[in-house]
This record gives C-alpha cells, sequence and structure tokens, in this order.
C-alpha cells in the first residue's frame, strides 16, 4: 500500500512535503520491502520438509495428517519421530478431515481407475478408497482424495506402522499434548498380569468344551440312528396292535349279530383267531415298548447332553474369546450425534477379501450432559504404562468444549468399565466427537468418523462401501463372530466415483443386539 500511495502522487505535491517527508516515505517503502522479503523467506522456511526425531524411535501409535500446512507427523509413545510434506486433495475432491486408523496395508498397490497409477506402500484407512501411499509432492496439495507421502518416506515408514494404528486427518494443525481425566482408564496391575495366563487357560477351556461338545454331538447322532429304527418297529407293532384289537371287536360285534349256530360257530371260531393274534400282537408290543424304552432315554439323554454341551461350548468360546481381546488395546468412540459408546478391538483374524475383523460387540447408549450443545472433535490416547496407569494424551480437531470439558459431560456406563478398564493397555483410546460413525465403518474397519463442517470432496464422490458384514454380539460358526450385512462394494484407493453422500457420517448401521 505504501509503494502505491507513492507512485500515485506527482512530483508537485512531494515537492510541497519537502525533503524530511520524502525521506519519511522512502523509508516506510524500504521497511514495507523488507518486511514483505522477510516474510516470504519465512514462508519458505515454514515449508514441510522431511524430519527425523534425534533419538531411538519407538512403535509409531498414531499418525496426524494437517491439511492446511500439507504435512504428517507421526508419533510413538515420547513424542514426533518422523515429519514429511504431503501432498493431499484438490478442491472437490479433498482429503476428508477426521478420525481414521489403518486397515489394509498393500506394499505394491496399482488403482484401478487412474490409468493403473502406482501407488507404492499404501495403508489404507477407509474402504471407499482413501488411503496414505507414496506418491509425487508438487508442493500443494493435489490427489483425488488419499494422502501422498514422498516415496522414500513410505518406504521407510511401511514396516513400522500396524492395521489399528490410529490416523488423524486435522484441518489445521494439531499434535498431541499431555492429558490426565478421571474418565479415563485406570488399568489394574494384577488384573494386566493375569491376563495372559487367564487367556490360555480359557482357551483350553474352550478347546475341551469344543472337542466335548463335538463328541456328544456324534453320540447324539448315533443314538438317534440307533433309536430311529426301533421307532419304526414300535409305530408298526402299534400299529399292528391297533388293527388286531378292531379285528377282535368287529368278531365280537359279528358273534353278537349271529342268528343261526352255524353263523355263531363262525363268528366264534374267528373271534378266537382274531383273540390270539391281538394278544400276540401285543404282547410283542410291550415287550419292543420296554426294550426300547431304555434305548430312547438313552438317546433323549445324549440329546441333552449334546445340547448342555453346545450351550458351554459357547460359553467358553465367548469366555476365551474376550480373554483374548483383553489382551489387545482398546479404542472407544463416543458420538454426540447418536448419542452411544462404541467399542472396538482388532481380533487379527484375516479376512479373505483383505483387512482383519475388528470386534465390535458392545455398543451401548451413553449420557451427554447438554446434549444439544457442541463437544468438539477430542481424541485421548494411551502412550504408555506410568505408575498411575496410562500416560496419556489428547488431540481436539474441530471446535467445540476443550478436551477436558468434553470428558466431564460424559458419563460411562460402570459395566462397560468393568468390562475395559482393568486390563487397558497402551495404544488405547477414547475418541469423543459430535459426529457419527461415518458408514465406512464395518467388521474390517476401527472407526472412521469424518468432520461434516469440513469438505469431503474425496470422500462423498467415492462410491459408499454398503452392506458389508458388521459384527454383531451372536456367536455365528465356530470362529464366534456373528454379522449383519450392508451392501459391498470392494473399493480401493484410486477406484471409481460413485453416488455423493452430502453427510458421509450418516450412513452408519446401527448394530444388532449386543452383549447384554
Amino acid at each position: 500500500m505504501v509503494n502505491r500511495l507513492m507512485t500515485a502522487q506527482s512530483p508537485v505535491a512531494i515537492r510541497h512535503w519537502g525533503f524530511p517527508a520524502v525521506v519519511t516515505l522512502a523509508a516506510m517503502a524500504l521497511l514495507a520491502a523488507l518486511t514483505s522479503d522477510a516474510a516470504a523467506r519465512q514462508a519458505r522456511t515454514a515449508s514441510p520438509v522431511e524430519a527425523t526425531a534425534p533419538r531411538d524411535a519407538g512403535e509409531p501409535i498414531m499418525a496426524i495428517v494437517s491439511i492446511k500446512t500439507q504435512q504428517v507427523t507421526f508419533y510413538d509413545a515420547e513424542g514426533w519421530i518422523l515429519r514429511a510434506p504431503v501432498s493431499t486433495g484438490t478442491t472437490g475432491r479433498e482429503t476428508p478431515a477426521g478420525v481414521f486408523a489403518v486397515i489394509e496395508k498393500d506394499k505394491d498397490h496399482h488403482s484401478t481407475l487412474y490409468d493403473d497409477a502406482w501407488m507404492p506402500n499404501m495403508q489404507r484407512i477407509t474402504w471407499n478408497g482413501i488411503a496414505l501411499h507414496g506418491g509425487p509432492l508438487p508442493g500443494y496439495a493435489a490427489s483425488h482424495g488419499c494422502v501422498r507421502m514422498p516415496y522414500d518416506f513410505a518406504e521407510n515408514l511401511f514396516d513400522k506402522t500396524w492395521i489399528g494404528m490410529r490416523v488423524i486427518i486435522a484441518p489445521n494443525d494439531a499434535a498431541p499434548v499431555e492429558f490426565s481425566h478421571p474418565a479415563l482408564f485406570v488399568p489394574r496391575a494384577e488384573a494386566i498380569a493375569a491376563a495372559p495366563a487367564r487367556a490360555e487357560t480359557l482357551a483350553r477351556e474352550a478347546e475341551e468344551a469344543a472337542r466335548t461338545a463335538d463328541e456328544a454331538k456324534k453320540a447324539a447322532a448315533t443314538t438317534a440312528r440307533e433309536t430311529a429304527s426301533l421307532t419304526a418297529s414300535l409305530r408298526k407293532l402299534e400299529w399292528l396292535k391297533t388293527r388286531a384289537d378292531a379285528e377282535l371287536a368287529f368278531a365280537d360285534k359279528t358273534l353278537a349279530a349271529a342268528k343261526t349256530d352255524q353263523a355263531k360257530a363262525r363268528a366264534e371260531e374267528q373271534k378266537q383267531k382274531a383273540a390270539v393274534r391281538a394278544a400276540e400282537v401285543g404282547t410283542q408290543f410291550d415287550t419292543a415298548k420296554a426294550d426300547a424304552k431304555s434305548k430312547l432315554d438313552a438317546a433323549a439323554a445324549a440329546k441333552d447332553a449334546a445340547k448342555a454341551a453346545q450351550t458351554r461350548k459357547a460359553d467358553t468360546a465367548k469366555a476365551a474369546r474376550e480373554a483374548k481381546l483383553a489382551l489387545e488395546p482398546v479404542s472407544l468412540y463416543i458420538s454426540r450425534a447418536t448419542q452411544k459408546l462404541y467399542v472396538r478391538r482388532n481380533t487379527h483374524k484375516q479376512w479373505p477379501d483383505g483387512g482383519e475383523v475388528f470386534d465390535a460387540t458392545i455398543e451401548v447408549p451413553v449420557t451427554i450432559r447438554n446434549p444439544d450443545r457442541r463437544i468438539g472433535t477430542h481424541v485421548f490416547t494411551a502412550m504408555a504404562r506410568n505408575d498411575a496407569g496410562l500416560r496419556w494424551t489428547a488431540v481436539t480437531i474441530d471446535d467445540g468444549d476443550d478436551a477436558k470439558d468434553a470428558l466431564d459431560r460424559i458419563t460411562i456406563p460402570q459395566d462397560v468399565l468393568d468390562r475395559i478398564a482393568p486390563t487397558a493397555l497402551p495404544r488405547s483410546s477414547i475418541i469423543v466427537s459430535d459426529e457419527p460413525l461415518s458408514r465406512e465403518t464395518n467388521y474390517r474397519t476401527e472407526f472412521v468418523a469424518v468432520l461434516n463442517n469440513q469438505p469431503q470432496g474425496g470422500f462423498v464422490t467415492r462410491r459408499p462401501t454398503v452392506e458389508v458384514p458388521v459384527a454383531s454380539g451372536n456367536d455365528w460358526g465356530n470362529d464366534g463372530f456373528g454379522f449383519f450385512f450392508q451392501r459391498n462394494w470392494n473399493s480401493q484407493p484410486g477406484n471409481q466415483p460413485g453416488n455423493t453422500r452430502p453427510r458421509a457420517g450418516q450412513y452408519y448401521q446401527p448394530m444388532q443386539q449386543r452383549w447384554w
């Protein structure tokens, strides 16, 4: 503005000001130019660059992508360990801001839409095609919705991450800060110490119960086959007895109706034969029935035993699964939109179509004070053990309450805490958000939640993954996972766009009744 002002003045006006005024204006112009150059140099200096923390890095616990500064930062239990520039989605194909987790990894992935484009070291975070992967970085947002990282950076990172690792995509800069609150899980040392042995014991009991159930089922099937023929014989004898009794009754009527001595003699002879036949069949039926009773009782007992064994098999399998899950970090999501609490744990069960199955057997109502007021989106993560149990951090990526006030408004059901908190481990997390879970949350994801007040072009224009099986609390098959189905579309990063959805988070399908 100063330069424009000076150039707009006439030489006459400048002569009227005199020499001191000219000097002053020149100094102001020079200062503005220096300030502008300094700001430009500072902007260039602040551009994201690859960096590695000057210490030994631990296992990465979370990644935070800043759309504003086009940078990704990975954190271990002690702080940041890796940083790199990224290229996120362009206008109309924006990378969605929200909370995600790694759900599949493919070292040599190729797009099925964009001319077989190479997307090396791909780490998927949604099944409808959003992922982190190596790619060209022009210095600005340029992708179709994915998060491109430098090729070498993505390659070096690939073997360090794990399925279920938290990925936070923030509209602005965000970083984890140390945090404590009474609502956060406080594990019990004795419960954690006992958990491996308990899981092993229950696994053995489940295996033994399964063997017993199989043996009982086979025994019941054998006795059922044996008694099937016996039952058929009894039914035949019963029918013969009924027929013989009917013939005897008919002979009685015939004798009573006889008028002549000759007719009476014939009727008497028929009656005697019918009586003998009825007595023989009756004796055979009574004898067979008496002989069969013990076998039929044994078959009924075998059937009851098989039923009881199946019940015990299901109960011990459920207990074994829960004990095994207690050895895994737990993730909890609390949605103000649905007034519900959801729990996820990775079972490490491989799915044929890719990814791993996440247990989702807990979904319950939750109490949020002032439910009509915004609460924000906050991610609380257990970074490591400490004397108090766990050391936590908080990351806030959306406007609303601060992290403390958000947790103050929530009352987590005590039975959920009793089931989860005693064995909570590092990498466990609690997510609090105004948002509902995205429909992309399914049986092969941890949690997917997008900020609906931010652009999501690269997310909503992708064809949604629907009618995929979502784990329920019901036992199904020998693996113990129950599912109900949503429509499935096998998306890959770079797959074709489909129907546009105005609010991606509202397509989550409520799950079936859970464990209580």
